[in-house]
C-alpha cells in the first residue's frame, strides 16, 4: 500500500514540478502547490549515495564555463593606513538558460578559505567548485537556473588590500560583491547567501550594509558577532587569545606582498583576547574593536530580507547563544521574527555541521548527540532549501511555512511557531532541596589537592533525585540558574554541566565569570567577601528528562573549550547552593513529526 501511495504522489507532483522549474523569473509567483509537505516527506525515497542530499528532480539547465571577475573598491575611509582602494575577486557559473537571455538569481558562497593554508597546502582557489558544501550548490541548484560565486574577503586568494578580520573593510568588500552579482546583465537583480561558520558571519556582514540585490541569507552555525562568539559572560574561550592571527597567518605566502595585508586592526587584534580575558574591567578599552565586528544588530536596522537560520544545539565551535540568548542578551532569532522578518529555523542535535552531513554527524558522542542519531541527518534539506530559494529568489511556489524545526535530545523532530516556544512553564527548582558535596571551588592546582586554609573540594556536586519524580520534563529553551557566591578575588569563574542523574548523561552547560554576574557582557568590580548573585544562562537546551532520572549539576572552575579564570589559584569561589535557584523552562506533550529516513546507523 505504500508502495502504490507514493508512486501516487510522485505522479500527482512531477507534472507540476517539471512545469515551473524553467520559469523565467520576470513571472509572477504561482500559488499552485507543487511541493509534498513537510509530514509528507519521510514517505518519500531521498538520494542518500553521496556526502550531500539531493533535490527531489534534476534540473534541465547544465553550467557554462567558468568566468571570473575583480572588482575595485575605494578602501580609502575603512582604513586609516593601508592602500586606499583594494579589489575583490570571485569566479561563478551561469547555467545554461542564461545563453537564450533568462535572467537568473544569484546564489554566492563569501568565504576567506579560498587558497586557504600554508603554501602547497592551501585550498583551493575561487575558480574551482568547493568541496563538499560548493559542491552542493553547484549540483542542486546550477542545472535549476542558479548562478553560483565563490567570493574572496580582501586579503584572501586573489582579493587584494588588508585582511580585515570581520572588521569594516571586509564588510565593505562583501557589500561590493552582492552589488556587483546583482547587477550583471545575465542577473535578476536578486542575491542569496550560504554557508556555515566564517562562511556564515559572512551573510551577517552582507545584511549588515542592507544591499537591496541581497534577499535572503542561510547562515548555518553563522558567526553574528565577534565578542559572544568567543566569550559568554566573560568566560574566554582558548580561541580567543589568538584567533585574529590564526586566520591571518593562514592567509598570508610569507613574502614582500604579504605588506599589503597588514592594517591597525591585525595589530588591535593582537590585544583583544588577552585585555578581555586578564582584565575585564578594562574591556572597554576593546568595545570599537568589538563593536565593528558585531553585524547581526546592524543587520537588524539597516536590512530588509528573509532569514534561513541552522544551527546545531551541540555546537561548540559557534554555540547557540549566537542565535538564542536571554535577557539581558538580546534573543535574535525571536527579535528578528517579532519586528517582522520572514524567518524559519531548523535546529538538530548536531554539532558543527550542515543538516544533511551525515559523515560527520556518526562522530557524535553520547551527551552531544549521539543519543539522536539515528533521526538526525536531514536527507530532505537540499529540497527544503530549494523550496526557500525558488521562492525568495525567484518568486516561484508558495511562501515556505516560516516555522522552527527542532529536534529533541532523543532524536524526536517536531515543528514549532517558534523556538524558544513561548509557551514553555518555568518550574523552580531551590536548590536546598537537593544535596551536595561542598562549598568552594578552586585551587584545583594546589599541591596535594582542596584549598589552603580551607581544605575545599576543586568542585561541588549538587544532586537533586527528587525532581521529576511524577513526570517526564521536556526541557525546550534557555535554562537559568541563579547562583548565590562569595568571590574570594576581584575575579574567578563558575562553570556548570546539568546531566541526567540516573543515566549520567550530559543535558548543557552555563559559564560566568563573575565579574559579569549581572548577564551581558559588562563587567563590574565585584568586592571579595561580599555574596552576589550570579545570574547564569545554560547554551540553549531541547531534551527529555524521563520521570525519575532526576538532575545532577556539577560545578567547577572552568569547563570544556574555556580558560581557566585568570586570576589562577587567587580567586577560589564560595558557593552557596542553600540559597541558588534553578530554573526550567518545560514543556506539555508535543507531538513528534516524522521527517526524514536516516541513513544506516
Amino acid at each position: 500500500m505504500r508502495a502504490v501511495v507514493l508512486a501516487v504522489t510522485l505522479v500527482l507532483i512531477s507534472p507540476s514540478l517539471t512545469g515551473c522549474l524553467g520559469k523565467d523569473s520576470d513571472e509572477g509567483p504561482s500559488k499552485e502547490p507543487f511541493y509534498p509537505s513537510l509530514e509528507e516527506r519521510h514517505e518519500l525515497e531521498w538520494d542518500q549515495s553521496g556526502t550531500f542530499s539531493r533535490v527531489m528532480e534534476p534540473g534541465p539547465f547544465y553550467p557554462l564555463d567558468v568566468q571570473e571577475a575583480t572588482i575595485e573598491v575605494d578602501t580609502s575611509e575603512v582604513w586609516e593606513t593601508g592602500p586606499s582602494s583594494a579589489e575583490v575577486h570571485l569566479s561563478y557559473w551561469l547555467p545554461s538558460n542564461t545563453q537564450e537571455g533568462t535572467k537568473v538569481p544569484v546564489i554566492a558562497v563569501i568565504s576567506p578559505y579560498f587558497s586557504y593554508g600554508l603554501q602547497g597546502a592551501e585550498s583551493t582557489p575561487t575558480d574551482v567548485v568547493g568541496a563538499g558544501r560548493g559542491e552542493f550548490i553547484f549540483e542542486n541548484f546550477v542545472p535549476h537556473g542558479y548562478a553560483y560565486a565563490q567570493v574572496a574577503v580582501f586579503g584572501t586568494e586573489e582579493s587584494s588590500g588588508c585582511f580585515d578580520y570581520r572588521g569594516d573593510g571586509e564588510g565593505l568588500g562583501i557589500h561590493s560583491a552582492v552589488e556587483w552579482l546583482g547587477s550583471q546583465e545575465w542577473s535578476n537583480g536578486n542575491v542569496g547567501l550560504y554557508g556555515k561558520s566564517y562562511e556564515g558571519a559572512t551573510q551577517w556582514e552582507a545584511a549588515a550594509l542592507g544591499s537591496e540585490h541581497l534577499k535572503t541569507i542561510v547562515p548555518v552555525s553563522g558567526t553574528t558577532a565577534l565578542h559572544p562568539l568567543l566569550y559568554k559572560n566573560g568566560s574566554a574561550e582558548a580561541r580567543s587569545q589568538v584567533m585574529h592571527m590564526n586566520y591571518f597567518s593562514s592567509t598570508v605566502d610569507y613574502n614582500f606582498d604579504d605588506l599589503d595585508n597588514i592594517c591597525p586592526d591585525i595589530v588591535e587584534g593582537l590585544f583583544a583576547g588577552p585585555v578581555t580575558y586578564l582584565t575585564g574591567e578594562l574591556d572597554p578599552y576593546m568595545e570599537n574593536y568589538y563593536d565593528e565586528r558585531s553585524h547581526i544588530d546592524k543587520a537588524f536596522e539597516n536590512w530588509n530580507g528573509s532569514i534561513y537560520w541552522v544551527h546545531g544545539m551541540q555546537d561548540w565551535n559557534v554555540d547557540p547563544h549566537q542565535v538564542f540568548g536571554g535577557p539581558p542578551d538580546v534573543n535574535w532569532y525571536s527579535t528578528y521574527r517579532d519586528a517582522g522578518f520572514e524567518v524559519k529555523g531548523m535546529f538538530g542535535q548536531w554539532g558543527h555541521d550542515y543538516p544533511d552531513q551525515w559523515e560527520k554527524h556518526h562522530n557524535s558522542q553520547s551527551g552531544y548527540g549521539l543519543e539522536a542519531l539515528s533521526n538526525m541527518t536531514r536527507w530532505d534539506w537540499a529540497q527544503d532549501l530549494f523550496e526557500w530559494f525558488e521562492y525568495y529568489l525567484k518568486g516561484v511556489g508558495p511562501k515556505p511555512d516560516l516555522n522552527a524545526q527542532i529536534q529533541r535530545s532523543d532524536g524526536q523532530w517536531r515543528v514549532e511557531e517558534v523556538w524558544p516556544p513561548g509557551d514553555s512553564v518555568e518550574y523552580h527548582i531551590e536548590l536546598d532541596s537537593c544535596s551536595n558535596n561542598g562549598a568552594f571551588i578552586g585551587g584545583s592546582s594546589v599541591i596535594g589537592g582542596g584549598i589552603p586554609g580551607i581544605g575545599g573540594n576543586p568542585s561541588i556536586t549538587v544532586e537533586c533525585p527528587d525532581v521529576g519524580q511524577d513526570r517526564d520534563m521536556h526541557i525546550s529553551g534557555l535554562v537559568t540558574l541563579q547562583l548565590s557566591a562569595v568571590p574570594s578575588f576581584d575575579g574567578g569563574q563558575v562553570f556548570v554541566e546539568m546531566q541526567n542523574l540516573a543515566t549520567g548523561t550530559r543535558i548543557g552547560h552555563a559559564t560566568m565569570d563573575v565579574r559579569y554576574h549581572a548577564g551581558g557582557s559588562n563587567p563590574q568590580t565585584v568586592t571579595p567577601g561580599q555574596e552576589v548573585i550570579m545570574m547564569m544562562e545554560f547554551q540553549a537546551i531541547d531534551a527529555l528528562i524521563p520521570a525519575g532520572d532526576g538532575i545532577r549539576l556539577i560545578m567547577t572552575d572552568t569547563g570544556e573549550d574555556y580558560l581557566a579564570p585568570a586570576c589562577g589559584h587567587a580567586c577560589i569561589m564560595h558557593v552557596l547552593p542553600t540559597l541558588s535557584d534553578l530554573r526550567l523552562p518545560l514543556l506539555d506533550d508535543r507531538n513528534a513529526t516524522p521527517l526524514i529516513v536516516p541513513k544506516d546507523v
